[in-house]
């Protein structure tokens, strides 16, 4: 199985980084590496900023895949999405951006990450992306999360 470095925050006081682009995503080797499971990842509360008017932008990320040789190890990861509370981009460009980075990362058999956006300006957008080939027979849960209603 192949070794990666000790991850860099584990057990350390750790401030976010500054921006995506310094944040360094940790990954670790996975003790099952030929077992097809999925692992998931749920941010409830992660924010962003506009672009265009600097203001918050607030969204539910899943980040669901199943891995290959490496795991992302998590502090890493919650550091990782910090660091885009004082980013401005477009929630596609947010959305798409993590699970890219995530993939490139990781290379896991398959991953895909849903972006359920909280509405301003009277819109919810909502954003999602895979990549690979989610392979046979393996169990993927439904995000679990409603669609925006509004006051309905």
């Amino acid at each position: 199985m192949a070794r990666s470095p000790s991850p860099r925050y584990l057990g350390k006081p750790t401030p976010a980084p500054a921006s995506p682009a310094e944040a360094v995503l940790d990954r670790v080797a996975n003790p099952h590496p030929d077992t097809n499971y999925v692992a998931r990842f749920t941010a409830p509360e992660f924010t962003t900023l506009c672009p265009i008017t600097g203001q918050p932008d607030f969204a539910h990320l899943v980040i669901d895949y199943v891995p290959n040789r490496w795991l992302v190890e998590s502090k890493s990861l919650k550091l990782y999405l910090a660091s885009f509370r004082n980013h401005g981009a477009f929630h596609e460009d947010c959305t798409v951006g993590i699970g890219k980075r995530l993939y490139e990362t990781l290379k896991p058999r398959w991953l895909r990450i849903g972006g359920y956006w909280y509405p301003r300006g009277g819109m919810p957008i909502d954003v999602f992306w895979q990549a690979g080939r989610l392979p046979a027979g393996v169990w993927v849960p439904d995000q679990g999360v409603a669609p925006y209603r509004g006051r309905g």
